[in-house]
């Protein structure tokens, strides 16, 4: 069975841009509602995927956080090449964790992590939610249960480099978190099963932006963007970016 591969998106609107960061083992598909959404607002968007994303879990182990970082800061200078000068950033898990590095590394009008670890002690849950992903992708591929209990066992070995490294990225930008001044919005979903909800009280307390707040979901699960309260979120996040003291 021959998978269709996602690919990276950019909604053009109007003269305020978000940049749209997806998740781990995800891809563009988290955040295109979101981007719709505020495409009808008058809100441009561009989502990139990173790279090994969006592809076979053989190829996203083969990459690390260093080059998904050099793909957030070549999507940032895409919406700055399409003539952008005000732009937000809303990212969901790890997404969130390329969006608070983006808030401190580069000129931004707002930061919206979601659902976004800020510790390790997660380790177990990220690497469960990667080989559902692995699972789910070989079932898709339409391969045999003894073939994916023979790949994933490889894989799972396989990948013990990446999630050490992505522990390491997680620790280096909560050191930083304390240098970010723009306005933030956290969003943690309360059935979040994913990360360490901590995560999101960390951020709030340590961000130093007078303009923050924190909101908290009640029915959702790690990937909020596609669960139940997703039509709240986009407006909560819509309200969010109106209070913005934007140029444009």
């Amino acid at each position: 069975m021959k998978i269709v591969q996602p690919k990276p998106f950019t909604f053009e609107a109007g003269p305020r841009a978000v940049l749209l960061l997806h998740g781990f083992t995800g891809h563009s598909a988290d955040v295109r509602m979101l981007g719709r959404f505020l495409e009808k607002k008058g809100y441009s968007s561009h989502a990139p995927i990173y790279r090994g994303h969006g592809t076979t879990p053989e190829a996203l182990i083969q990459t690390h956080p260093d080059q998904w970082w050099e793909d957030v800061v070549a999507a940032y200078e895409h919406l700055v090449d399409l003539g952008y000068s005000d732009i937000a950033v809303a990212g969901l898990s790890l997404g969130g964790v390329l969006g608070l590095k983006l808030a401190y590394s580069r000129n931004v009008k707002a930061v919206i992590p979601m659902c976004t670890p800020m510790f390790f002690d997660n380790e177990t849950q990220l690497t469960k939610g990667f080989k559902q992903f692995a699972t789910e992708y070989k079932q898709m591929e339409q391969k045999t249960e003894a073939i994916i209990s023979e790949e994933l066992t490889s894989l799972m070995h396989g990948s013990e480099h990446l999630f050490q490294e992505l522990g390491q990225f997680i620790e280096e930008v909560r050191r930083e978190v304390d240098t970010i001044y723009t306005p933030t919005m956290v969003v943690q979903s309360r059935h979040d099963h994913m990360i360490n909800p901590d995560s999101a009280h960390y951020i709030y307390n340590h961000v130093e932006a007078e303009d923050k707040k924190l909101q908290w979901y009640e029915e959702s699960g790690h990937v909020i963007t596609l669960d139940q309260e997703k039509d709240k979120l986009h407006d909560d996040i819509y309200q969010f970016l109106e209070t913005l003291d934007w140029d444009v």
